[in-house]
């Protein structure tokens, strides 16, 4: 394939749609859109991860694609390093030969799954890595980490594509989004989305003799302190208009950043009684499939993405 053929699908950034915010920029002459994110391969990390779902890190880790600058602004993300768009991203610019060099090295170590994190509005750039990485020679299973806050029709563009979708579900009270995440649509935007995956994937998680994902869909959802009845929302919405059936990932990792040590609720861990109330949800609505967490979860996965590897 001829470089011209690899790069097209950046032709999507001439007027941004690529995710709900529809800003509608030229990215390759401005970053003045949501995101504050130009044309550019916007990379963080490119690292293994050992994460909190046993069939996505495998035995061996995932190789995790970080991209920056997240569509969702939440004021409690554990990753506000890289995802705030206030900071400025020079540092972060990949060029395509090395991001394959660095994919491809982690790839010859045994590992099979590369994961994008917070790829909603880098799609065009995230699908040049993936042709890049096949026309290298490997065919590793392709998993789309999500905030959850993702267009359809840009979903519908990734059929085919991606192996494993694993997308959050935060809210399903709009005034808690749009207070928490900066996006009072996200409650629509993200179920819309997650149905979606849904109608691609099926309900059922096909796993390898290893025991990793090759296909099907986890949600994620971290439950906040004091907010108990957005979960049990959220994991009524999952049961009752998606599916009971789909793989649901329960966490209680939840810990404050200093960016939110002074909020009334946001500035506390989660407390247990709030966790095993939504634990009990879980089980009531028969949401059977995924994995629950350990409250001891507060003192692991916190990246610090100014080491060259985060999560070590």
């Amino acid at each position: 394939m001829k470089r011209e053929e690899l790069l097209k699908p950046v032709d999507d950034l001439l007027d941004c749609a690529v995710c709900p915010h529809e800003c509608h920029v030229n990215r390759f002459e401005s970053a003045n859109g949501i995101c504050r994110s130009d044309a550019s391969f916007n990379i963080a990390s490119i690292c293994i991860h050992k994460g909190e779902e046993p069939v996505i890190s495998g035995p061996l880790g995932i190789c995790n694609i970080f991209f920056t600058n997240c569509n969702l602004q939440c004021m409690y993300c554990q990753n506000h390093q890289i995802s705030d768009t206030t900071i400025s991203r020079q540092a972060f610019r990949m060029e395509l030969p090395e991001i394959v060099k660095e994919i491809t090295g982690l790839l010859d170590k045994g590992i099979n799954l590369v994961g994008f994190v917070s790829p909603s509005h880098f799609v065009p750039q995230m699908k040049v890595v993936i042709e890049a990485v096949k026309q290298a020679g490997y065919s590793p299973k392709w998993v789309y980490n999500t905030n959850g806050y993702d267009r359809v029709e840009t979903l519908r563009s990734l059929e085919g594509m991606i192996d494993v979708f694993l997308p959050d579900f935060k809210y399903m009270d709009p005034l808690l989004s749009r207070v928490f995440s900066k996006t009072a649509n996200y409650p629509e935007k993200a179920s819309a989305a997650i149905k979606e995956m849904y109608r691609q994937k099926g309900a059922a998680l096909h796993l390898s003799d290893e025991g990793t994902a090759e296909s099907g869909i986890v949600i994620r959802h971290l439950v906040l302190p004091g907010q108990v009845q957005n979960s049990l929302g959220v994991l009524r919405y999952i049961a009752d208009e998606i599916s009971p059936k789909l793989h649901i990932s329960l966490m209680s990792q939840y810990y404050p950043t200093a960016r939110v040590m002074g909020h009334k609720s946001l500035g506390r861990v989660l407390y247990r009684d709030e966790y095993l109330q939504v634990v009990n949800e879980m089980e009531k609505l028969g949401l059977d499939y995924g994995w629950v967490q350990g409250l001891d979860s507060i003192e692991h996965y916190r990246p610090d993405f100014e080491k060259e590897h985060p999560f070590e």
